[in-house]
C-alpha cells in the first residue's frame, strides 16, 4: 500500500488560511505556505501549479465549507420560512465563531484572492456555489411573499448584510465574537422580517 503524502493539499491549505487570516491575501505566497507548513517548496508547487491556483483553492475550500452549513440551515424551513431566515442569520455568526480564521479570510472577498485570474474550472465552482446560495435565498423570499424592490433589499439585509456586519466588526480587529452575537443577529433578522412588506 502506498504511503499517504506527507504534505497533502489539506495541510498546505490550512497553512494558507492562517496566513490569509493574519496577514491578508498578500501574505499567501508559495514560499510562505511552504514555510508555515514545514514543507519543501516543491510540495506546494506539486499540488498548486501557481500562486493564483493556490489563492483560488484556499478561497473556494473556505467559502464552500461556509456555504454547506448555511444552505443546510436555509433550506430546512419546513412550514416556517421566517424561522429558517432567523436560523440562517444565526448560522453566519455561529460558523464564524467556530472558524474565526476562515471568517477573517472570507471578509476580504474573492477579488482580493485574484478571482479575475482564476482558471475556468475554479471560476465555475465559485459561480455554482453563489447560484445555489442566492437561489435558496430567492426561494425563501418567494415563500415570504417577496416580489422584489424594497422587499428584496430587506431580505438581503436580514440574511446576508446584517449578520456579516456583526461578524466583521469583531473579526477584522482580531476580537472573539461576544457571547450574545448569535442572539443579536437572530433578533435583528426576526425584527426586519416581522414588519408587513412596505408599500411602493
Amino acid at each position: 500500500m502506498a504511503r499517504p503524502p506527507r504534505y497533502d493539499s489539506a495541510l498546505l491549505l490550512d497553512a494558507a488560511v492562517i496566513l490569509a487570516a493574519r496577514g491578508g491575501p498578500a501574505a499567501v505566497t508559495m514560499a510562505a505556505v511552504a514555510q508555515a507548513a514545514g514543507a519543501p517548496s516543491g510540495s506546494v508547487y506539486h499540488r498548486f501549479p501557481s500562486r493564483t491556483a493556490l489563492l483560488a483553492e484556499v478561497w473556494l475550500r473556505t467559502v464552500e465549507r461556509f456555504q454547506e452549513g448555511y444552505l443546510a440551515v436555509l433550506t430546512a424551513s419546513g412550514d416556517d420560512p421566517r424561522q429558517a431566515a432567523v436560523a440562517a442569520s444565526r448560522q453566519v455568526v455561529a460558523w464564524s465563531r467556530e472558524n474565526q480564521e476562515e471568517a477573517a479570510l472570507l471578509l476580504h472577498g474573492p477579488e482580493a484572492f485574484n478571482r479575475s485570474q482564476w482558471p475556468r474550472e475554479q471560476l465555475a465552482r465559485a459561480d455554482e456555489g453563489n447560484r445555489r446560495v442566492f437561489g435558496a435565498i430567492s426561494a425563501l423570499g418567494s415563500a415570504l411573499g417577496v416580489t422584489g424592490g424594497v422587499e428584496a433589499e430587506r431580505l438581503s439585509l436580514a440574511l446576508v448584510d446584517l449578520p456579516l456586519a456583526l461578524v466583521r466588526r469583531h473579526v477584522r480587529v482580531g476580537e472573539s465574537l461576544p457571547a450574545h452575537a448569535e442572539q443579536l443577529a437572530a433578533d435583528s433578522t426576526a425584527l426586519l422580517l416581522s414588519d408587513p412588506p412596505p408599500g411602493p
